[in-house]
């Protein structure tokens, strides 16, 4: 069963907004009441996986500092599926994105151990 998936635009131009949503299936988990990690990763090409920000039941989200303000992560409680609003994207935004759920095994150590299929996204104008 796929207990989350990413959902987007395939293609951004430069200096645009991307919107990008993961839809959490209930066996998953509540974002609202359990206490996981919602997380944004990226992995541009070629290159190591990124940390980019993640939320919990509190909905307060925390980002990379590499990212500066541009990032933004949400939920719907509802819905049960939280988005990701990266604003002003250059071509080095692209990646392959995707939502995890992650769980602290220790003090200060997480751990991503379900995550989506990933979506590509190229900054192309």
């Amino acid at each position: 069963q796929v207990q989350l998936q990413e959902s987007g635009p395939g293609l951004v131009k430069p200096s645009q907004t991307l919107s990008l949503t993961c839809y959490v299936s209930a066996s998953a988990g509540s974002i609202a009441t359990d206490s996981y990690f919602w997380a944004w990763i990226r992995q541009p090409p070629g290159k190591g996986l990124e940390w980019m920000g993640n939320l919990r039941y509190s909905g307060r989200p925390v980002y990379s500092p590499s990212l500066g303000s541009r990032a933004s992560i949400s939920r719907d409680t509802s819905d049960n599926q939280f988005t990701l609003q990266l604003s002003s994207v250059t071509p080095e935004d692209s990646a392959t994105y995707y939502c995890a759920r992650g769980r602290e095994v220790v003090f200060g150590t997480v751990l991503f151990e379900s995550w989506g299929q990933g979506t590509q996204v190229i900054i192309s104008s």
